[in-house]
């Protein structure tokens, strides 16, 4: 496990707080969360750009379709 500090203004950090207490869960479970969906977002983005580079455009539509079909 890694440590990483960060430096946030001060209203952000409050969001944070009122957030992680508001779902049950500690500041850092919250981040955790919130990280592993951008690094989700990240992924599929570079995956389909990688895809369309190779104009695999059937492959680079499926991953759209599931995309669409992910609840809100």
């Amino acid at each position: 496990m890694s440590t990483l500090a960060l430096r946030l203004p001060e209203d952000l950090a409050k969001r944070l707080k009122n957030a992680a207490g508001a779902r049950g869960v500690s500041v850092n479970k919250l981040i955790t969360e919130i990280s592993v969906q951008a690094l989700a977002v990240h992924d599929t983005e570079t995956r389909f750009k990688a895809m369309a580079a190779e104009a695999k455009t059937s492959a680079a539509l499926a991953v759209l379709d599931r995309l669409d079909e992910r609840p809100a």
